[in-house]
Parts: structure tokens; sequence; C-alpha cells
């Protein structure tokens, strides 16, 4: 199964499928069933998948940054920066 190259067809991949099969080999890795040979090509096939994950979060990112009009000039990213900020307004008491 992971015979084949490690990175083929990871730039089909959607993010979903990329991140699902990422999940998968972490979760194989991890149960420690695997040989080491096994184990080198599931870490590079994960390694070309966390690439993939990362180059579509960066594009959808961009494409919400124009989206927005915003064009800061920072490719870094920064979630706290596009987190918004959540209030919570405490309900008026009776003052009876």
């Amino acid at each position: 199964m992971w015979h084949m190259s490690h990175t083929e067809d990871v730039q089909n991949l959607t993010y979903e499928q990329a991140r699902d099969e990422l999940i998968a080999i972490v979760a194989k890795l991890e149960a420690g069933s695997a040989t080491l040979d096994e184990s080198l090509g599931l870490w590079e096939r994960g390694e070309a998948l966390g690439a993939r994950c990362q180059e579509l979060l960066e594009g959808a990112r961009e494409r919400i940054t124009e989206a927005r009009g915003e064009d800061d000039g920072d490719d870094e990213l920064d979630p706290a920066a596009d987190a918004g900020v959540v209030a919570v307004i405490p309900a008026e008491e009776d003052d009876e």
C-alpha cells in the first residue's frame, strides 16, 4: 500500500482528503504496529500530506483576504488577527 511514491497524487487531494489520510497515518504510527520500513514510508507520506494541507490553508486565507478587500502585505498566518471579537453583554438587571 505504501510502496508507491509517497507524494504521488498528494497534489490532487482536497484539504479534507489529505487531513483524513494524515489522521489515519498518525493513528497507525502511534499504534506502533508498522515495521520500521513501513513507518518511514508513512512518515514520508504524512510529511507530504501535511505540506498539502498547509498549502491549501494558505490558499484559503489568501482568498479570504482578497474577498475582504484587505492587503496588508503580510503573508504570515496570524489566526488571532482574524479570530474576530466575541463579546458577552450581560443582561440588564431590573432594580425593582
